[in-house]
């Protein structure tokens, strides 16, 4: 969508301030032994007691309030008995609606004792998304967000998730434009003033594709390599975009 009034940009401010205390309320609880299922209660509670909808059970019938996605699991992982483990990576994946209006974001949380390489993903995931909020302005062209992300990918021996992408959001989950993550020479067209698109680096260890699991929903990495995911909601502008779910 496009922010075409205050009330537009006062709705998303709402709900992207309620996708922040989400994710911090769910990194505070990730610890060994707890269940993505456990976390998953946490998230609808805290929704529900706020008058917020699940933007994956609203569009897609999703089973589950947020996706929670664990070490070569690279998003849309269904919350139930597993229990989080030392040294595990979990990503949160946050979607909400309140008032017609949608955020996303998502964190990925290194478990201790976490790997070298998880520690490096994360900040390689942190670092991509910051490259990319500087060329997010009005006017620039969408793909120069995807070379941001691989630029910094590259920089640190990562790989970009080809097969995942970043979007449109703000009344829907997922609109137009697509947003990937590398230069993607069939990407046409430029960010619009006012614009409301999530920037969610998705990156891994090694190489490989993004391949669905039997379960229909979990996209896993096809060598079982780690999988990180950094995501925010923001409001493209002349100059610096407005991040609006950034407490992270």
């Amino acid at each position: 969508m496009t922010v075409q009034t205050r009330a537009d940009l006062e709705g998303l401010q709402h709900v992207g301030r309620l996708v922040a205390e989400s994710l911090r309320l769910l990194e505070a609880a990730v610890r060994p032994g707890i269940t993505t299922g456990e976390l998953d209660a946490i998230a609808a509670a805290f929704f529900t007691g706020h008058g917020a909808r699940s933007g994956p059970q609203r569009d897609y019938s999703f089973p589950g309030f947020i996706c929670i996605s664990v070490n070569d699991e690279i998003v849309h992982g269904i919350p139930g008995p597993r229990a989080v483990r030392p040294g595990d990576l979990v990503k949160l994946d946050v979607t909400a609606e309140c008032d017609g209006y949608i955020a996303d974001a998502a964190i990925s949380v290194p478990v201790p004792p976490a790997s070298d390489t998880a520690l490096r993903l994360v900040a390689c995931a942190r670092e991509a998304f910051e490259a990319a909020m500087q060329v997010v302005r009005a006017g620039a062209p969408i793909v120069a967000v995807g070379r941001a992300v691989e630029a910094t990918a590259d920089r640190f021996g990562f790989q970009v998730v080809r097969e995942l992408s970043g979007h449109g959001v703000g009344r829907r989950v997922h609109e137009p434009p697509e947003v990937p993550n590398w230069d993607d020479p069939s990407i046409r067209g430029s960010l619009r003033d006012g614009q409301v698109i999530a920037v969610e680096p998705i990156l891994s260890a090694g190489p490989g594709r993004a391949l669905e699991a039997a379960d229909g929903w979990t996209m896993m990495q096809e060598h079982a390599f780690l999988a990180v995911h950094h995501e925010h909601t923001l409001v493209v502008r002349d100059g610096p975009p407005l991040i609006l779910t950034a407490a992270h």
